[in-house]
């Protein structure tokens, strides 16, 4: 990751961030990104290494040497003044915790002396000293205070209250260290109360400061120093302004002020990093904040362009496609001329751009005869002035290319590869149309496919078609003539072809076949909800290739289509391992071998479950060996732990809880029951036995959910892998667990119903009676 993408991702920004390493490391990194230079580019020219600079910055070397400052201070275009700045903090040394108050309102509320975080009871200091933060450095009105104090009507001691409330506050913001330092106080003002403080106590009022460095810079020259800027302002929010606070609070109109001109820093830093080609740092920021501003046409357009640049189409016309829905939804309105213009620049990404007239042009101006498919300032300027309508000059159509980033830490799966490497086989006799890859929730399908997909591109010069399904996702699944239209479109049919809206499924798919007649195309079908919705999709040129992947079975494609199948199932322990390696580290991983065995083995070979321990390992900085302790002790609550906080696709129980849901209610309710097995499988009878139903019935249950991939099937045995064990007992209530349970010991009772042949799972799943209740 890039030094920018590591500052954008800090959670740890803001004021009072420098009390934990010293003052020198973060002035020398501050000043760097203020210069607009990478580690390695600044420790190369300074002529140390980056690992002693990475060192400095990190406050791993306390005080560095002279030569080495004045080295760094050329480089980085120091003044005299932070030289000296720079020297003295070497010559004492780090600081000790001065105790200096830091207010952070820019998320929710936290007060912060030094380096420990100083609780705030009560929901009246909370009020006052965020109303003073957010006022900062203007004073907060007697009236604005009664206002947010007491919302439905003060009491008439209010004056007294207030001046008690105050003088607590003032002891909140006193100094725990030496008194040389002035602390943050509370201050009377003619009409109010001020919060007294410098402007880097208060992180909205340190984001202030950067964002209006960063206006300042307008010169292609400074693009650098303006990003550096901006990715450190935004660095400085954790989430709404006062995210915890009243709603009176929060609607303030400093806050919806303070609101906007995030907002205003998002759509600057987002378009400089498209002119910087920096576009996938842009992604996650515009990407969180479209969640807070679901109707903003500006970030949705940055967003669109933003995923373009990184290779995203699908992605970005997905975005387009929400925005349209959702507007027509709830304001009857259609997108504007900015998110459509962004929209036609991902349908058209090398259509001319128009000229600009002589007092148009910027003095960094472009060569005229330059096109290309990234966005740049130029695509930014044709956004805001393409016509209401959409048109634009025509031009040739690129091939699509719209195949989604793949996975960095990808491991094994090299039979698999070999079976879809069929699908560009020399011989056309020999050489499959359709393959699809089926199997559990987070057992890697999608990765197998766009991984392949990514290696062997250039078997496929016409391009490559993707598309999400949405066949197992919360939103609607994706209608088969919705996403003809989205292909025909990418495929360069004219606006006047497109079939009218909603679309006619028949005349769309009639033209999809014919513009793909004699091409090389690739076309990935991604998460797919049942071979109906693939069949139209289906290219009639044979020199096309379909991957589909689904958490179905997809027999009816196997059997009509004679497409072949892949059936994933998890990981061996060493690719396991492997995985983890890609992630946490593989020199971690070989220093504690026996450990990251056991943690493979606890999420079940599933590589989803093995990438979210990874990443959590990574941002606790845990060892591997106290983390399997932490998930071997949740017992049946492991699924609580295997999940990123905040993001809600990357948690194992929402994977299983898409395939449950699409079972009917018979089948959840035989799955239930399973994970009561006192064993590692059973057959039908015993299955029956425990749900009380006919050997038929259970017969039928068992292959629908065998089918979902929430059940292995293997020589008419039936059994759960382990975290589908966990995830099926939490669905189950008490009482009818123990009727289950009841009705299985009475079978055995009467005669076993299965055989116990000391069977484990099928090869590749860590299920075992070890892990089962008995």
């Amino acid at each position: 990751m890039s030094d920018t993408a590591s500052a954008t991702a800090d959670p740890q920004g803001g004021p009072g961030h420098e009390d934990e390493r010293g003052t020198v490391g973060p002035r020398i990194q501050s000043f760097r990104r203020r210069a607009g230079l990478s580690q390695e580019a600044a420790a190369s020219r300074a002529g140390i290494s980056t690992r002693a600079l990475r060192d400095i910055e990190r406050g791993r070397a306390r005080r560095p040497r002279v030569h080495t400052l004045r080295s760094l201070a050329g480089t980085l275009g120091l003044s005299d003044d932070e030289l000296a700045g720079l020297l003295a903090d070497a010559r004492t040394g780090p600081p000790r915790d001065t105790g200096l108050p830091s207010l952070l309102i820019l998320g929710p509320l936290v007060l912060r002396r030094g380096r420990t975080p100083v609780p705030v009871a009560g929901p009246m200091l909370r009020r006052l000293l965020g109303l003073l933060a957010l006022k900062h450095p203007e004073p907060a009105t007697q009236q604005e205070i009664t206002d947010i104090l007491w919302p439905s009507g003060p009491p008439r001691s209010h004056p007294s209250l207030i001046h008690t409330y105050v003088t607590q506050t003032r002891r909140l913001l006193g100094p725990c260290g030496p008194r040389s330092a002035r602390p943050p106080t509370v201050v009377r003002t003619p009409t109010g109360y001020r919060l007294e403080a410098s402007r880097n106590r208060v992180d909205l009022g340190h984001f202030d400061e950067l964002l209006a460095r960063a206006e300042r810079l307008h010169d292609a020259s400074d693009l650098e120093a303006r990003y550096a800027s901006l990715t450190e302002a935004l660095r400085c929010w954790r989430g709404p302004v006062l995210a915890d606070a009243d709603p009176v609070l929060r609607r303030h109109p400093a806050a919806v002020a303070a609101d906007e001109r995030r907002v205003r820093a998002a759509l600057l830093h987002a378009d400089t990093a498209l002119l910087l080609r920096r576009s996938g740092e842009a992604v996650p920021l515009l990407a969180d904040l479209v969640n807070t501003e679901p109707l903003h046409e500006g970030l949705h357009a940055r967003l669109i362009l933003a995923l373009a640049g990184s290779g995203e189409q699908a992605a970005a016309l997905q975005v387009f496609t929400h925005l349209r829905d959702r507007l027509d939804e709830e304001l009857g309105i259609e997108p504007g001329t900015e998110i459509r213009a962004a929209h036609l620049r991902v349908l058209r990404p090398r259509q001319p751009v128009p000229r600009r007239t002589a007092h148009e042009a910027p003095a960094h101006r472009e060569p005229a005869h330059r096109t290309e498919s990234h966005p740049t300032e130029s695509h930014l300027t044709e956004i805001r002035r393409t016509p209401a309508d959409g048109t634009a000059p025509a031009g040739p159509t690129p091939p699509p290319a719209q195949l989604p980033l793949g996975a960095r830490s990808f491991v094994g799966r090299r039979p698999q590869m070999r079976v879809l490497d069929t699908l560009v086989a020399s011989d056309p006799a020999r050489r499959p149309h359709i393959a699809v890859v089926v199997g559990a929730p987070g057992v890697g399908k999608t990765a197998l496919a766009t991984h392949w997909a990514h290696a062997r591109r250039d078997h496929f010069p016409d391009g490559q078609l993707y598309v999400d399904l949405r066949g197992h996702s919360r939103p609607p699944a994706l209608r088969p003539g919705d996403v003809l239209t989205q292909f025909l479109r990418a495929l360069g049919a004219p606006p006047h072809a497109l079939p009218a809206h909603p679309p006619g499924e028949d005349e769309a798919a009639a033209l999809y076949r014919t513009l793909l007649a004699g091409k090389r195309l690739l076309i990935v079908l991604d998460n797919a909800r049942d071979a109906e919705q693939v069949r139209p999709l289906l290219p009639g040129a044979r020199g096309c290739a379909v991957v589909v992947t689904s958490r179905s079975r997809l027999a009816g494609l196997v059997s009509s289509e004679g497409a072949r199948r892949i059936a994933l199932d998890v990981l061996d322990p060493d690719e396991g391992r492997r995985l983890l390696g890609s992630i946490a580290g593989s020199c971690n991983v070989a220093a504690e071998e026996a450990a990251a065995r056991r943690l493979v083995e606890l999420c079940g070979g599933l590589p989803l479950a093995i990438r979210i321990a990874g990443a959590n390992l990574v941002a606790r900085n845990a060892n591997i060996a106290a983390h399997c302790a932490e998930l071997a002790g949740a017992g049946d609550g492991i699924l609580d732990r295997l999940r990123i906080e905040g993001d809600r696709r990357s948690a194992v129980r929402s994977a299983f809880e898409l395939s449950y849901r699409t079972l009917p209610d018979e089948a959840r309710r035989m799955f239930r029951l399973l994970g009561q097995l006192p064993g590692p499988d059973l057959t039908v009878d015993a299955a029956a036995a425990l749900a009380g139903t006919t050997p038929a019935d259970s017969a039928a249950l068992l292959a629908r959910i065998a089918d979902a991939h929430l059940v292995r099937e293997r020589a008419g045995r039936f059994g759960l892998d382990v975290l589908l064990r966990s995830y099926a007992r939490e669905l189950i209530g008490t009482d009818e667990a123990h009727t289950a349970r009841r009705r299985l010991m009475l079978s055995r009772a009467q005669g076993p119903a299965r055989r116990d042949s000391g069977q484990a799972n099928c090869p590749g799943s860590y299920a075992s009676s070890a892990g089962s209740r008995a």
